[in-house]
C-alpha cells in the first residue's frame, strides 16, 4: 500500500466515507458517539464564532470609541492605514500591515507576541504536512486508526459472519504483532524537536537583530537610567552615588534620584483625589449635569470623545487644567436650580453622633486643608532608602553599569535596568529588602497551595470525561444522559471543555493580584511575573496534572496516584503516556471552542462590553464620563500562557494518531489568535507596560518545557508496549533538550535583555559619550514613546506622563475639581510633566 493511496484512503474513512473493502460494514453503533461529540462541538462552536464575527463586523464601524479607540487617542497608531467602514473590506487591509509597522507603532512587545503566533504556525503547518503524508497512512496500515474521535475502533461486528471475517481478524492480529510502526515515534520525536529548536533559533535571531537596531538608535531616558540598590548607609545621598558612579570611570552622570520614604505623602495625594471626586460629585449633583448626546461612534449609552480634543488647546496646554468642555457642549450644564447637596459627618465620643452639612462646603474646606498638609509634606526631609535611579549621560555608560559587577561586597550596589520613569511603583521602593522577600516568598508558598487546590477543583470536570465514573457518583443522571445522546454529547465535550476555558480565564486576575502584591518595582515586572504564574497554572494544572490524574476514578483515586507518581518518578511518564490517546477528544474539543468559538469574542471585548452598563450607570462626573472612553487594557499576562499551552499540547500529540486532526485545528487556533490579537494591540487596545519583548526568553524556555514533556511522553508510549531499545533510543534527545535549554539561557537571554555596546549608536545624542541637550527628542523615530507611561495616582491614570525620576506625589499639580465651566487653577510642578495623550490631527 502506497502512503498516497493510505493517506487519501484514511483521510477519506474519517470523513465518514469509508470505501468498501469487501469485508464488511464498521459498527455504527460504537462510533456514532464520538463522532456525534466532535460534529456536535465543530457546529456549536463555528456557529459561536461566526456570530461573533459577524457581529463585530457590523458594530466596528458604528462603535469606532470602543472598537478603534487607540486609532482615536494614540498619536503612535496614526502611522497605520485607515480601516474601511465595509462589513469585511478591513481585512485585507489589516493583514496587509508589515512587521515593521507593527513595531513602530505597537512596540516591541506586540511585536514580540505576533513573532510566537508566526513561529507556531510555521511549526504547526510543518508537523500538519509529515502528520497527513507519513503518520497517519502509517498508523492506518499498522494499528487501522485515523486520530478521529469514533473512527479508532476497528473490531469487527459481532453478527458479521462472512467468511472474510477469519482472514480479517488474521490480519489484525499481524499487526498487533508487528511493531515496526513504533519507529515513527523515535523518528519523528527527533524530527519535530529538532525542527521547533532550529525555528525557534530562527525567530530568536530574527527578535534580536530588531530589538538591538531598534533600541540602538533612540536615546530615551529610560534606555540611559539603572536602577542602583544595595546602597550602603554611608552613601545614602546623591553626591555620594555620583560620586561612586562616576568614580568607575565609566561615564558621566546626569541625574540621581535617590528613593525616599515617601509613604505620607503618598498617602496625602491619594486621600486629596478621593476628596476631589467628592467634590465633583458634589458640584455635579448641584449644577444638573447632563449626560453627552450619542453620535452613534461608542456605546449606545454615552458619547465622550478624547480628553485631548475636547478643549480645543493646544497640545501643550492640554492637561488637568484646561477646560473640560468646550463652548459646544455647555449645552449639558443646566442651571443652578437643584438643591446643594448634604453629606453626613460624625461628631464626637467616637464619632457616634451625625450631623448633616453642605457637601460642597465641605469637601472644599477639606480640599483646602489636604492642599495645605500636602505642600508641607513636600518640604520635608524624608529618610533614604537603599534604592536609587542613576540617570548617565550615554546610553553605552549606563548598559556597561549593568552588565558588569560594581563592588566587591555581596548585595551591595547592584545595578540592574531600571523602568519607565512612570512605570515605577513607589510605595515597594520604600519597602526594606527583608520586607521585599518575605513577601515574595510568602506568594510563592500560597501559589504553591493554590496548585493543590485548583488540582481538587479540577476532579469534577475530569469526572465528566467517564461516563463510568459518573454513574457511580451520580447514576440517575448517568442513566438520563444516556437516554438523551445530545445532552450526553454536550455534558461529556461541552461542559468540560467550557469549564477549563472558564477557568483559564478567572484564575488569572486572582495571579495578577498577588502578583501586584509581591513587592515588585515596576508594573512591567509584575507584567512577566502574571505571565510566569499564569502559565504554571494553565500547564501545571489545566495539562500536566489534569492529563495524568484526570482518569482517577475519585478524590481517593488522586491522591494515590498524587503518591505513587512521586515516589518513582517514571510513574508520571507512563501515567501521561497512558491517558493522552484517551484525552485525544477532549483537546481536540479544547482546541476547537477555544480557536473557532471563543477566539471571535475577542474581537467583541465582550468583557468591555458588558461591564459597561455598570460603569455608565456609576458615573455621575465629566471626569468619570471621560474616563469611560479610555481604551481597554490589554494585559500579556492573560494571554501569551494560554497560547504556549496550545500550542505544547499540539507538540504532545504531534506523532499519535490523532496528530493531523489536532494540528489542523491548531493552525486554526494560531491563524485566527494573529489575525485577532493584531487589531487588538493596533486599534482597539492598549498596552503600556513596555518591557522591549522581554517576554520572549520566557516563552521560549516554556517551549522547551514543552518539548521534556512530549519527549517524556513518547518514551512513556513506548514503554507501555514493552519497548526498551526504542525508548533508551530518545533518553540523549531529553538529555539534549535539557542542556540545551541552559545553552540558550547563557547565550541568548542577554541579548533580550540588555542593549549590546555595538547596536548603541554614537552619532546620537546620548548613544555615545555626548549628552544630549535639553532640547533633545528622548523618544524613538516611531513615535512611540517609551517614556510616555501614564502617571497613576490613587489607582487612576492622570492625563499626564512623566519625564524625569521623580516620585508624582512631590510635583504633580494640585488641580482643582474638573467641572463644566470652570477651570481649575494651575498647580505648580506642571514643568516635569507633559501631555500623555497625543491626538491625531496636531503634531507633537
Amino acid at each position: 500500500m502506497s502512503p498516497t493511496i493510505s493517506a487519501s484512503e484514511a483521510m477519506w474513512t474519517a470523513l465518514g466515507n469509508k470505501p468498501d473493502d469487501g469485508h464488511g460494514e464498521r459498527r455504527w453503533d460504537d462510533q456514532t458517539r464520538e463522532q456525534r461529540d466532535l460534529y456536535t462541538q465543530f457546529v456549536i462552536s463555528f456557529a459561536l464564532g461566526l456570530g461573533a464575527f459577524m457581529t463585530f463586523c457590523i458594530l466596528r464601524p458604528k462603535w469606532t470609541e470602543l472598537y478603534a479607540a487607540r486609532r482615536r487617542q494614540r498619536n503612535a497608531a496614526s502611522r497605520l492605514p485607515e480601516l474601511p467602514n465595509s462589513l469585511f473590506g478591513w481585512i485585507p487591509v489589516l493583514h496587509r500591515i508589515t512587521d515593521e509597522e507593527v513595531l513602530h507603532s505597537a512596540g516591541l512587545d506586540a511585536y514580540v507576541f505576533l513573532s510566537f503566533f508566526k513561529f507556531a504556525i510555521r511549526f504547526l503547518l510543518s508537523v500538519f504536512i509529515f502528520a497527513v503524508a507519513i503518520i497517519l497512512p502509517v498508523h492506518y496500515k499498522y494499528t487501522g486508526k485515523y486520530g478521529v474521535p469514533g473512527w479508532d475502533n476497528d473490531g469487527p461486528s459481532d453478527d458479521n459472519s462472512t467468511t472474510g471475517i477469519g482472514e480479517l481478524l488474521k490480519d489484525k492480529e499481524k499487526q498487533k504483532n508487528d511493531m515496526t510502526y513504533l519507529w515513527i515515534y523515535v523518528i519523528f520525536t527527533y524530527v519535530f524537536s529538532g525542527l521547533a529548536v532550529y525555528l525557534l533559533l530562527q525567530e530568536t535571531n530574527k527578535i534580536i537583530r530588531t530589538r538591538q537596531s531598534y533600541l540602538g538608535n533612540q536615546t530615551s531616558t529610560t534606555d540611559r537610567t539603572i536602577r542602583l540598590s544595595g546602597i550602603p548607609r554611608d552613601m545614602a545621598s546623591e553626591d555620594s552615588v555620583k560620586g561612586f558612579v562616576e568614580g568607575l570611570k565609566v561615564g558621566k552622570v546626569e541625574t540621581v534620584t535617590l528613593c525616599r520614604k515617601w509613604r505620607e505623602l503618598d498617602h496625602l495625594i491619594d486621600e486629596r483625589m478621593k476628596i476631589v471626586r467628592g467634590l465633583e460629585r458634589a458640584w455635579t449633583k448641584h449644577i444638573g449635569y447632563r449626560r453627552p448626546r450619542h453620535d452613534g461612534s461608542t456605546l449606545p449609552l454615552t458619547r465622550q470623545p478624547p480628553y485631548a480634543t475636547r478643549s480645543g488647546l493646544p497640545l501643550e496646554e492640554d492637561n488637568e487644567e484646561s477646560r473640560l468642555l468646550p463652548e459646544s457642549e455647555r449645552e449639558h450644564v443646566m442651571t443652578y436650580d437643584n438643591e446643594r447637596p448634604k453629606v453626613r459627618v460624625g461628631y464626637g465620643p467616637l464619632k457616634l453622633r451625625f450631623r448633616s452639612i453642605d457637601a460642597i462646603d465641605y469637601y472644599e474646606e477639606k480640599l483646602r486643608e489636604i492642599d495645605e498638609q500636602i505642600r508641607i509634606a513636600r518640604e520635608k526631609e524624608y529618610s533614604t532608602t537603599e534604592i536609587a535611579f542613576v540617570t548617565m549621560e550615554s546610553i553605552a555608560a549606563s548598559q556597561m553599569l549593568v552588565q558588569a559587577i560594581l563592588d566587591p561586597h555581596p548585595m551591595q550596589m547592584f545595578a540592574r535596568l531600571a523602568p519607565a520613569p512612570a512605570d515605577v511603583i513607589w510605595k515597594n521602593t520604600y519597602l526594606s529588602r527583608t520586607r521585599r522577600m518575605a513577601q515574595s516568598w510568602s506568594i510563592t508558598l500560597l501559589i504553591g497551595f493554590l496548585t493543590v487546590f485548583w488540582s481538587v477543583l479540577l476532579l469534577p470536570i475530569a469526572t465528566l470525561l467517564e461516563l463510568e465514573t459518573l454513574h457511580k457518583i451520580f447514576p440517575q443522571l448517568a442513566e438520563f444522559l444516556a437516554i438523551h445522546p445530545l445532552l450526553k454529547s454536550l455534558v461529556q465535550t461541552g461542559l468540560p471543555t467550557l469549564a477549563f476555558s472558564l477557568l483559564t480565564v478567572a484564575v488569572p486576575y486572582l495571579y495578577e493580584w498577588l502578583s501586584n502584591n509581591q513587592g515588585m518595582m515596576s508594573r512591567g515586572d509584575v507584567e512577566l511575573s502574571v505571565i510566569s504564574k499564569n502559565f504554571f497554572f494553565s500547564f501545571f494544572n489545566m495539562f500536566l496534572l489534569f492529563t495524568v490524574f484526570g482518569t482517577a476514578s475519585g478524590f481517593y483515586g488522586f491522591w494515590e496516584n498524587l503518591r505513587d507518581a512521586f515516589k518513582d518518578t517514571t510513574t508520571i511518564a507512563l501515567a501521561l503516556a497512558n491517558s493522552l490517546e484517551g484525552l485525544a477528544p477532549f483537546y481536540i474539543n479544547l482546541l476547537i471552542l477555544q480557536g473557532l468559538g471563543l477566539f471571535p469574542f475577542r474581537l467583541l471585548e465582550f468583557g468591555s462590553v458588558a461591564l459597561y452598563p455598570w460603569h455608565f450607570l456609576r458615573a455621575r462626573t465629566p471626569r468619570e464620563f471621560a474616563e469611560l472612553s479610555a481604551p481597554p487594557k490589554f494585559s500579556y499576562g492573560f494571554s501569551i500562557p494560554q497560547t504556549i499551552l496550545v500550542l505544547i499540547i499540539c507538540v504532545v500529540y504531534s506523532v499519535f494518531p490523532s496528530s493531523w486532526l489536532i494540528c489542523l485545528f491548531g493552525l486554526v487556533y494560531f491563524s485566527v489568535g494573529q489575525f485577532i490579537y493584531k487589531y487588538q494591540l493596533l486599534y482597539a487596545m492598549d498596552h503600556q507596560q513596555h518591557s522591549t519583548g522581554r517576554a520572549w526568553p520566557m516563552i521560549c524556555n516554556r517551549v522547551f518545557v514543552g518539548l521534556v514533556v512530549y519527549q517524556l511522553a513518547t518514551i512513556g508510549v513506548l514503554a507501555l508496549r514493552k519497548e526498551i531499545t526504542r525508548p533508551l533510543l530518545l533518553v540523549p534527545l531529553l538529555g539534549f533538550t535539557v542542556w540545551f535549554s541552559y545553552w540558550f539561557a547563557r547565550t541568548y537571554e542577554p541579548l533580550m535583555k540588555f542593549i549590546a555596546l555595538k547596536s548603541i549608536d554614537r552619532d546620537l545624542p546620548g548613544g555615545g559619550d555626548v549628552s544630549p541637550s535639553p532640547s533633545s527628542t528622548f523618544s524613538p523615530p516611531s513615535g512611540l514613546d517609551r517614556d510616555a507611561l501614564p502617571v497613576r495616582i490613587g489607582g487612576h491614570e492622570l492625563e499626564l506622563r512623566l519625564k524625569k525620576y521623580v516620585n508624582p506625589s512631590l510635583i504633580v499639580p494640585l488641580h482643582g475639581a474638573w467641572l463644566p465651566s470652570r477651570t481649575p487653577a494651575q498647580g505648580n510642578g506642571a514643568s516635569l510633566f507633559e501631555s500623555h495623550q497625543t491626538p491625531n490631527d496636531i503634531s507633537a
